[in-house]
């Protein structure tokens, strides 16, 4: 009996030792650091005459969207965030651009108080620096276009904005704040507005053949989020299913992975 019970005792103070080496080895004292890929955002706001942002429903849920993207992707220094107005010279219709200058300084080295000190400093600064680039944002996407260019909806000239973001190496994430009703006349352009695609098998066929003109822009992986302003209730006219079947499969064609609707 006393033979097992030693054996019993080193089999207990060997999973203890374990145990205590895991702990040791673990997260827990390592400090927190933001090296993390930088993150790209590019924001799309739709301001043509089909997108009414005084409407109570649009207004809010486009602010809340934009105070969640903010958060969600404002992290540290180097991270980017663009702002662009979606009408019928889109391309050329960038409103804010910036990038974020918040910065986690080296810990590695520094003591348990220090690292705290200079993560409560970095958090603080960080803090300040969203709440200004959020009271930017909202304020362009309040602003009114009553100029000539709301008569038209270019989203295809997104999409070499996308490519040059791409170019940066960073995580790019895209955001659409708008309909998606493309709507720009002229030969091998889409004008839902007159004629939207009447289901999916054609809002399909459609993207198919646009994609291979738009082949040429180089989008890599972003992802994609379509913010609709449409409410729970809006028919299939106001808000066409196939219309947004057009763009995953136009942006499926393109190479882009991830497209999410809200």
């Amino acid at each position: 009996m006393p033979k097992f019970t030693n054996t019993m005792n080193r089999i207990i103070t060997f999973c203890l030792f374990i145990v205590w080496l895991t702990a040791c080895s673990g997260d827990g004292d390592k400090p927190k650091t933001t090296t993390e890929e930088p993150i790209y955002t590019l924001i799309f706001l739709d301001k043509t005459r089909s997108v009414n942002i005084d409407k109570a429903f649009v207004g809010q849920k486009y602010q809340q969207a934009l105070t969640d993207i903010i958060e969600q992707n404002i992290r540290q220094k180097g991270d980017k965030l663009d702002v662009y107005f979606i009408h019928e010279n889109t391309s050329k219709a960038r409103a804010l651009n910036i990038t974020v200058r918040s910065e986690m300084e080296d810990v590695s080295a520094a003591s348990p108080t220090d690292r705290e000190a200079a993560e409560t400093e970095f958090n603080l600064s960080l803090t300040r620096e969203k709440a200004q680039i959020r009271q930017r944002v909202l304020q362009q996407l309040v602003a009114q276009n009553v100029g000539s260019s709301n008569q038209e909806t270019d989203i295809w000239a997104s999409l070499p904005v996308i490519a040059k973001a791409n170019e940066s190496g960073a995580t790019v994430k895209v955001y659409y704040l708008s309909d998606m009703i493309e709507s720009v006349k002229g030969a091998n352009r889409r004008d839902f507005q007159v004629t939207p695609p009447k289901d999916n098998a054609q809002a399909d066929e459609w993207a198919k053949a646009d994609a291979e003109q738009l082949k040429k822009y180089t989008l890599g992986s972003p992802e994609i989020t379509m913010i609709l302003p449409f409410e729970p209730n809006a028919s299939v006219k106001e808000n066409n299913p196939a219309v947004t079947q057009y763009w995953q499969k136009l942006f499926s064609e393109l190479g882009v992975g991830t497209v999410e609707e809200q």
